[in-house]
């Protein structure tokens, strides 16, 4: 398939739940049960899936070679949204070679005697590489918001734990990505956005599933106390960082096999528009190649 009918194929789906301008965003007008009246079953789902994983590989392997860009994936949910599921499904057919994926955790004492974007700044992918973040430095506008007392660990000066700290974080990301796009760093980020009842529902399923029960932990629990802290939290977070540069996907969660389209179709889509091509051959390599084929055939 030509390259523009690819961008435009997976461009339907995944262009409605794009965020480039956060200026009149409100989540409100996201359904976390969408699927653009789309009916397939989880069968032809999952073959659907499985060619755009296929084609994706190719296009990380001569992301590989040519060793200009990068591309940054971050996602961003509340629990039970399957962030583990979609990076599994999506990057199924990709080279771990070429590929990282870092799942915060509560930072340490070293990382908190750093500012607070030091640690994400240091797992941003290399060229010619694909970063996943599980979680990211947006954990800083949203649990750190939530649950301010996290803020007394971070020992930031007095002066500067004021009112306005969080509009503060949030612009100074949205320079660390306009800055990182400025370096050849591709930036995609998804939002899960996974329904309250839909939640309630896994949650349960977790705990009649013995296998899964590991997965589920009480402050799971606690957390779906301050979800309307968290919407808001989420909501501030999408109006004050989404761009061109960086744009966000809010996409519906509650429909699994859905979620993992979307996400499929909106790498495909950025990553295709890149127009990546493996490295052209120097007339000077040219000879070296010419003279390795007659040393090998002539048995040396």
């Amino acid at each position: 398939m030509p390259r523009q009918e690819i961008i435009d194929a997976v461009k339907k789906y995944a262009d409605p739940f794009r965020v480039t301008k956060g200026n009149d965003f409100r989540l409100k007008h996201f359904d976390p049960g969408d699927t653009l009246g789309l009916k397939m079953s989880k069968k032809d789902a999952g073959k659907l899936l499985e060619r755009g994983s296929e084609w994706l590989a190719l296009e990380q392997d001569i992301l590989y070679a040519q060793d200009s860009w990068a591309v940054l994936l971050i996602f961003q949910a509340m629990d039970a949204a399957g962030k583990d599921g979609t990076i599994k499904h999506v990057m199924s057919r990709v080279n771990p070679q070429g590929c990282d994926v870092v799942s915060f955790k509560p930072p340490s004492a070293d990382e908190l005697s750093h500012d607070f974007l030091w640690r994400y700044a240091m797992q941003v992918p290399r060229r010619g590489r694909i970063g996943i973040f599980n979680r990211s430095y947006y954990e800083e506008a949203l649990v750190v918001r939530v649950h301010q007392d996290l803020l007394k660990a971070q020992m930031i000066p007095p002066e500067f734990v004021r009112k306005s700290i969080w509009d503060e974080r949030l612009a100074d990301i949205a320079n660390f990505e306009n800055y990182l796009a400025r370096q050849g760093v591709i930036i995609i980020k998804f939002y899960l956005n996974l329904s309250f009842d839909e939640q309630k529902k896994r949650f349960l399923r977790r705990l009649d599933r013995p296998e899964k029960n590991w997965k589920f932990s009480a402050s799971d629990v606690r957390d779906r106390r301050y979800w309307d802290d968290y919407m808001k939290a989420y909501e501030e977070v999408i109006r004050h960082t989404a761009s061109e540069t960086a744009p966000w996907y809010v996409v519906p969660a509650d429909h699994k096999w859905f979620t993992r389209l979307i996400v499929a179709a909106a790498i495909v889509e950025a990553v295709e528009r890149l127009d990546l091509r493996y490295p052209e051959v120097t007339p000077e390599q040219k000879k070296d190649l010419a003279a390795a084929r007659k040393e090998l055939e002539q048995g040396k």
